[in-house]
């Protein structure tokens, strides 16, 4: 049996947990106050505050770091590259610290995990971060050169979700033909061909629908000139795309279980909304079937939103003609993280070097 810690921070949070092999023994949510955390000016000078207070949460259950075979942290913006699980070396926290692409709290994930797996000289891991890369060429192509399309997105539930659909389908995974929605704050579908997601929507900052805080895919030349007409600056032009953006800048909220009170109580905005937000889900699952000629062995419906019965009937009303539609509600990032460290320690797949 292996002991597994898990990290995985978030903007005002520090999940972590302990599991032995799969079974999860307890998780915790270190809650950040905002005052706090708003008091560091970069990430990265969050790293010694976060530090301690895992410290303590072990402390608490009379657990140390050396107590441990290993220590796997959640994924940040790193270079593209292929999903697995990966040693976290030098160079992924040099990576880590510059973010490479981007400032993110997950960034942190395996810098507390190499951190703190030094002091008990055990191996530190992440898993499928949300870089993960396997388009196909074709799939980046844009139309222009200097633009390629890129690859981010919850690469950590998409192929964990992958993985459960297979063994209740009883074939692998890499012999199947999967199209997996994840649907949360960001909204990523991806086309999962034989084991690899050879194409997927940009969920940070990109394409694909627009979701409870994202944009997704605008008019281009409509937002030039609305952006060039209002004399945004860069950074407010990225809030408008991510952030501020999508069903909350239409109704001020992005909790959908209000958007659905709201429907309840005849708000005619809100139904709209949420009916096109159903609709642009559809269009993008459909938009992956001819990635496979049209032979797709099941639709996979995930995330925080698979939760809304009324939400996934609707899509499923509208691609059941192309697979059959299977719901899987939220996601266990936590466990995931864990089953990667897992597969390795037991020499069902090999670590990958950065």
């Amino acid at each position: 049996m292996y002991e597994i810690f898990v990290i995985n921070p978030g903007s005002t949070s520090t999940k972590v947990g302990w599991f032995e092999d799969d079974k999860k023994i307890f998780t915790k949510n270190i809650l950040h106050p905002k005052e706090e955390i708003q008091s560091f000016k970069q990430i990265n000078d969050q790293l010694g505050f976060r530090r301690d207070a895992i410290l303590n949460a072990l402390k608490e259950k009379n657990k140390k770091i050396e107590d441990f075979d290993v220590i796997v942290g959640r994924g940040g913006l790193l270079r593209p590259i292929e999903s697995g699980t990966y040693s976290v070396n030098e160079r992924m926290l040099r990576d880590l610290h510059k973010g490479y692409q981007g400032e993110h709290a997950s960034n942190l994930g395996g810098i507390l995990a190499s951190e703190l797996a030094k002091r008990a000289s055990i191996p530190a891991f992440i898993v499928d971060p949300v870089t993960v890369d396997e388009m196909d060429p074709v799939a980046k192509i844009t139309g222009r050169p200097e633009i390629k399309r890129r690859s981010i997105f919850h690469a950590l539930n998409h192929k964990t979700q992958a993985r459960d659909i297979a063994k209740e389908i009883g074939k692998d995974y890499t012999d199947l033909n999967l199209i997996i929605a994840h649907l949360g704050g960001g909204i990523s579908i991806g086309a999962h061909k034989k084991g690899r997601v050879v194409d997927i929507n940009n969920a940070l900052n990109g394409d694909g629908p627009f979701a409870p805080e994202r944009a997704g895919g605008l008019p281009v030349w409509d937002t030039i000139n609305y952006f060039l007409s209002n004399n945004f600056s860069p950074e407010e032009i990225k809030k408008k795309i991510t952030g501020d953006a999508g069903v909350v800048a239409y109704l001020g909220t992005n909790d959908m279980r209000e958007v659905e009170k709201r429907i309840k109580e005849g708000d005619k905005k809100a139904k709209e909304i949420f009916n096109a937000l159903i609709y642009q889900v559809s269009k993008e699952i459909g938009k992956l079937a001819p990635v496979f000629y049209g032979k797709v062995d099941a639709i996979v419906l995930t995330g925080g939103l698979a939760r809304d019965e009324k939400f996934t009937d609707g899509v499923k009303k509208r691609v059941e003609f192309i697979a059959p539609v299977y719901i899987s509600p939220g996601e266990d990032e936590m466990k995931a993280l864990a089953l990667g460290a897992l597969r390795v320690l037991k020499s069902e797949e090999k670590v990958k070097e950065y």
